[in-house]
């Protein structure tokens, strides 16, 4: 099989979460979970071979989305564009390393690694289409239904408004919800409200000094968190992160690391509790592969990070099957005004699907609508065109 045609869509789907708009805010709003936000984008990336099979991956970007585009359509689409399509995970593996060496002087993290892990994890779908089966079954994954933990947006740290979507997320059966708070009031007023069988983790975005973060990291022990996730400026400061694990809240992060190698420092260092590789931003399903087996090397748990909702997130769900029951599928807990696909509606459970591949078969009516842009990369063609 040979790679013909390779496309970029770029899609923006407007969502509701219970939340307003925080009055008299001016600032310009560049966090996915950010309460600025009413719309989602997606990178989505669909490549065909000769033979008609086509598989589908996501690069990271939200708001970065323009500048991944640009790194698939304009320098990585051209590498890829008729090479032969992979037929095992080691040629993928064999491939991707071609590609992250004639690409390294980009940049390790980035628009053009998000781009590299949007075309790794198609080409897995690919693989796994061509093997006929499903991806989660060709991994070697023990269990088909996997749990989902809500991932919030931010509700401003107004202590009401958290604690009335925790509880409301609680009793549409959630036993697992991450917070995208800051301030203590409303962190506290989250665990006051959940009963006791309820595990809440907070990401808070990298927001404080080692010192601040310490402080931080000792008023939150007393609330029993799942984990803190990222709470040190800058995310790479792995001394700092080490510092604020030994105050005895559980420390998680990996989401900004640079690749496998920012793993293995993360885990040399004893920086991190539990590891949040990203599968459109770390390099694809072959990167997250070899994070689980250092992972599993120093026994530090793997609990994926994933807050897009496209092929990123079916990726992530076969991935998240691979490991020990204890861990559940993160997703952006909002209410689309369209599902992109059937297993957008979400419920505390995802049962992965039996079909061929990823499973991941998005409406062309919802890509239609919502389309900011796209691109086609064909090898017929003999160049790129829109």
């Amino acid at each position: 099989m040979k790679i013909i045609r390779i496309e970029v869509l770029r899609v923006a789907i407007p969502f509701s979460s219970g939340r307003e708009k925080i009055q008299g805010t001016q600032t310009e709003a560049y966090n996915a979970a950010s309460p600025e936000l009413s719309r989602m984008e997606t990178l989505l990336v669909k490549i065909t071979t000769d033979t008609g099979l086509h598989g589908w991956g996501e690069g990271f970007g939200h708001l970065c989305n323009p500048m991944t585009e640009t790194a698939l359509n304009d320098l990585v689409g051209r590498f890829f564009l008729g090479q032969t399509c992979p037929q095992s995970p080691q040629e993928i593996a064999v491939l991707m390393q071609q590609a992250e060496v004639n690409f390294h002087a980009f940049g390790r993290t980035g628009p053009v690694i998000f781009a590299l892990s949007a075309v790794d994890i198609a080409l897995w779908d690919l693989l796994a289409k061509w093997r006929e089966q499903p991806l989660w079954q060709m991994l070697g994954a023990k269990r088909q239904k996997i749990g989902i933990y809500a991932s919030l947006v931010s509700y401003g740290n107004h202590p009401e408004r958290v604690a009335a979507k925790v509880l409301s997320t609680y009793r549409a059966g959630f036993r697992a919800i991450k917070l995208h708070e800051t301030a203590y009031p409303a962190i506290a007023a989250a665990r006051e409200i959940l009963p006791a069988d309820a595990e809440l983790m907070i990401d808070v975005n990298c927001p404080w000094t080692v010192e601040e973060a310490v402080k931080k990291a000792q008023a939150l022990l007393s609330l029993n968190l799942g984990w803190l996730e990222e709470p040190v400026w800058p995310p790479d400061d792995l001394a700092g992160l080490a510092e604020v694990r030994k105050q005895g809240t559980r420390i998680a992060a990996g989401e900004n690391a640079a690749g496998v190698q920012g793993f293995a420092e993360h885990f040399e260092r004893g920086a991190i509790d539990i590891a949040q590789p990203s599968v459109s931003k770390v390099g694809g399903i072959t990167a997250m592969l070899k994070v689980f087996t250092l992972a599993e090397q120093y026994q530090i748990r793997v609990v994926p990070h994933c807050f897009y909702y496209g092929a990123g997130l079916m990726a992530t769900a076969q991935l998240v099957a691979m490991l020990d029951d204890s861990v559940s599928l993160e997703v952006p807990y909002i209410q689309w005004q369209d599902a992109l696909y059937s297993q957008l509606n979400f419920e505390p459970y995802m049962r992965l699907p039996d079909i061929p591949g990823l499973g991941f078969e998005p409406s062309l009516s919802v890509i239609k609508k919502y389309l900011i842009s796209s691109k086609t990369l064909s090898l017929t063609a003999g160049a790129a065109h829109a």
